[in-house]
């Protein structure tokens, strides 16, 4: 399944399916079946357009936002989950730095937390993600991260081993219940938190949502956007490798509702 669903994505994702239909034009053109040729490669502009030029993925990205509004801080707070996503793995195991990503914010808000609620307890759930399995983790990497600003690492709970959100969800249960902890927060990213939700209900694991890391402003309207073609590709397939993942997991049965809210 971990194999598959990396290759559907490779293989899926906007600007693969433009390449692809590029090629099958030029080879189709050579063979002069132009009518199919002219077909594939006006497919394959349609599909570069609406990537780099159009709000398509800023919307998407915007409905998996909002599913999930972020509550305002509790009064107490006894421990909160961190799906891993948020460090360059490749990059940290190389040079023995803690270099982030986009989804830094994950662990730039558990560290907050942490840090306004000493007593808590933080599960970092990220294992390699890759196919060569060969990097550090999210969760090694935060037993550096953690105690550069203040955190122990005896607040840890380091879940090594998981490569995607359904087993990022399965180990982490058995964790919680070794460590004695429940109705943790669950931080993600805001994209991410609609099918990671879905999982933990499927799998009975209460949790609070806790959005972060978000890529919209929530003003986002369907329309033409010639500013920042790398934004906006980057957004679209973000969205529909999210969209994958809800289909995909419902599909087989991993979450019990196609569109958690």
């Amino acid at each position: 399944m971990f194999v598959f669903s990396k290759l559907v994505w490779i293989f899926g994702q906007p600007l693969s399916l433009a390449f692809a239909f590029l090629l099958v034009a030029l080879l189709t053109g050579l063979l002069r079946w132009r009518a199919l040729s002219l077909g594939s490669s006006t497919l394959a502009a349609l599909i570069l357009f609406v990537t780099l030029y159009t709000t398509v993925g800023n919307y998407l990205l915007q409905g998996l936002e909002e599913r999930f509004p972020k509550p305002q801080d509790p009064q107490e707070l006894q421990c909160m989950i961190v799906l891993g996503g948020g460090f360059e793995n490749e990059v940290n195991t190389a040079r023995h730095g803690i270099e982030m990503n986009a989804g830094g914010d994950r662990f730039i808000e558990a560290l907050r937390l942490a840090r306004k609620y000493p007593q808590s307890r933080i599960l970092v759930s990220g294992g390699d993600g890759s196919m060569s399995g060969v990097y550090e983790g999210d969760a090694v990497m935060s037993g550096r991260f953690f105690p550069l600003f203040g955190v122990p690492k005896e607040r840890l709970v380091e879940e090594t081993t998981s490569r995607t959100t359904f087993e990022n969800a399965a180990n982490t249960k058995d964790l919680l219940a070794a460590s004695g902890l429940s109705d943790c927060l669950l931080i993600t990213s805001g994209y991410h938190m609609p099918r990671s939700v879905g999982i933990f209900r499927k799998l009975g694991i209460g949790v609070v949502p806790w959005p972060t890391d978000y890529r919209t402003d929530g003003r986002e309207r369907l329309g033409l956007d010639f500013t920042q073609p790398s934004r906006n590709a980057q957004n679209l397939a973000t969205a529909i490798r999210e969209w994958f993942g809800l289909v995909g997991y419902y599909m087989v049965g991993r979450t019990s509702e196609l569109y958690p809210g």
